[in-house]
């Protein structure tokens, strides 16, 4: 039971690493002034993203994005504490709980067949 649950939190976090990652390609070309060949791995990794949200198993893709939100959100914290150092704040923290939150209601709530 709870390798299931695990299960669909890893394919998540996989999931928002290459979108942040892919992102921010794109970020750093048109804010940072990178060279344009960073849109190549930006575009692999968004590419991969995609994928990955398709490994997830629900039978509506729009219950999966929306469960996928609050990890999104989380990971986009993480993100801006280790790759940019700047520490999130309380309200941060309060609201990617918040979304965590209704992540695992969307996830697993018990659905009527």
């Amino acid at each position: 039971m709870i390798a299931k649950a695990f299960a669909p939190l890893a394919v998540y976090i996989a999931a928002a690493v290459a979108e942040i990652a892919g992102c921010f390609a794109f970020w750093a070309w048109l804010r940072l002034h990178k060279s344009a060949v960073w849109l190549l791995p930006g575009m692999v990794s968004l590419a991969a993203f995609a994928f990955l949200l398709t490994r997830i198993d629900s039978d509506f893709a729009g219950r999966a994005y929306a469960a996928y939100g609050g990890i999104y959100i989380a990971s986009s914290l993480a993100w801006l504490w280790l790759a940019e150092a700047q520490r999130p704040d309380r309200w941060d923290l309060t609201g990617a709980a918040i979304c965590l939150f209704g992540a695992v209601v969307i996830l697993f709530g018990p659905r009527s067949v």
